[in-house]
């Protein structure tokens, strides 16, 4: 009995020992694995968790942002730092703040909408307007469907991804005007991708998948025999022309990639959309981006670049998040057994020490009642003789 109690305490205190080393990864796993579905909350675990391992991450990613000059991603790491109450030296929020002010200057602002206007590329919100100017009077659009149509009928290199999205652009700018600006997020979201698509910034996955669906949207030998006629000179021309060889029932899933795109770039800033385009898989991708976007605002950009694709969906396998659940619930349920084995043993060696307290007690009251036999008191002898 004694061996078996001793077996049940040794595994009563391996188990709780174990319980106490698993359970804070156990709680993590489950924490992880309930949010996996919410880009928002997964990202606010995943950041804790690397600040956890490195306090000082957030303030070196802002050095590098500002020596990269990039003050929108340094501003945005310090909003991210300001959310879960960081202190940040305050040089070095003297810094981002003067070069937030530098890059927000009129004269900055003019010029990078001028850019953006007529290079038709862009990085901030000043010259995503500019290039958003230029889609919506159809003259980057033309420029490109001109551009990468002629190359497609003299059998030169094309960029189909860029003619598909040039075509989708021009159709949803007829929408645009008339429903007076409400589907200006998308034809925003359609530039920014054309733009991502230009400067190599589309992620392998969505890059594959965005060409494909710009293949579906694009009716080939119509729109060669649409450009051989036309010009960017002559727009009312090439607008009709592109319109009839853009296939609108073709376009869902693109419209939909363009409208998250946009919806990221309204909340988180074109950059904030453009580093989600980087890193996207795939269209699921930017839809998480857009929740996260809306969630977090300005914060975004920071989340993307710490934790890149881990800001959208976990990184690390479900399986080993279950595993460590695994093993608490293994835990625990030897910990209750050992301990339902201790209390039973434990209530086993009461009731036999009881036992053997009685037996004890009735022999010695038998050894007396029998010693009072065989030896009587001298008044138990009187009496029996009288």
């Amino acid at each position: 009995m004694r061996l078996k109690l001793g077996i049940a305490k040794a595994g009563i205190a391996l188990c709780a020992v174990a319980l106490v080393l698993t359970w804070p990864h156990a709680r993590r796993s489950a924490a992880f694995l309930a949010a996996q579905d919410d880009p928002a909350q997964l990202s606010e675990l995943q950041i804790g968790s690397a600040l956890q391992q490195d306090p000082e991450l957030i303030s070196r990613h802002i050095t590098d942002a500002l020596d990269a000059h990039d003050p929108d991603l340094a501003g945005s790491l310090v909003q991210l730092a300001a959310a879960r109450h960081i202190d940040l030296p305050v040089e070095l929020t003297t810094r981002v703040a003067e070069a937030v002010a530098a890059q927000h200057s009129a004269a900055g602002i003019a010029t990078r909408f001028a850019t953006g206007l007529v290079t038709g590329k862009a990085e901030d919100g000043a010259s995503l307007s500019g290039t958003v100017a230029g889609d919506l009077f159809v003259f980057g659009d033309i420029r490109d469907v001109v551009r990468e149509g002629t190359n497609l009928a003299t059998g030169a290199d094309t960029d189909r991804v860029v003619l598909g999205l040039a075509a989708a652009g021009i159709a949803i700018t007829a929408a645009t005007y008339v429903t007076l600006g409400g589907a200006a997020p998308v034809r925003a979201g359609l530039t920014l991708v054309k733009d991502a698509r230009k400067v190599g910034r589309l992620g392998g996955g969505l890059a594959t998948w965005t060409s494909r669906s710009a293949r579906d949207v694009i009716d080939a030998p119509a729109l060669q025999r649409a450009v051989a006629g036309v010009s960017i000179r002559r727009p009312g021309e090439a607008l009709t022309a592109v319109k009839a060889a853009f296939r609108a029932e073709k376009a869902g899933g693109l419209m939909r990639l363009a409208k998250n795109v946009g919806r990221i770039g309204d909340k988180a800033g074109t950059r904030g959309a453009l580093d989600a385009l980087k890193i996207a898989d795939g269209p699921k991708d930017i839809a998480r981006a857009a929740r996260l976007a809306e969630a977090k605002g300005g914060q975004t950009r920071a989340f993307l670049k710490i934790l890149g694709r881990g800001a959208l969906l976990l990184t690390t396998g479900a399986w080993n998040f279950a595993w460590w659940i695994f093993g608490a619930l293994i835990t625990v349920f030897g910990l209750v057994t050992s301990l339902k084995a201790g209390v039973e043993r434990m209530t086993q060696a009461s009731i036999d020490r009881g036992k053997a307290r009685r037996a004890k007690r009735l022999l010695a009251e038998a050894k007396r009642a029998q010693r009072a036999q065989v030896n009587p008191s001298p008044v138990a002898a009187a009496l029996s003789v009288s």
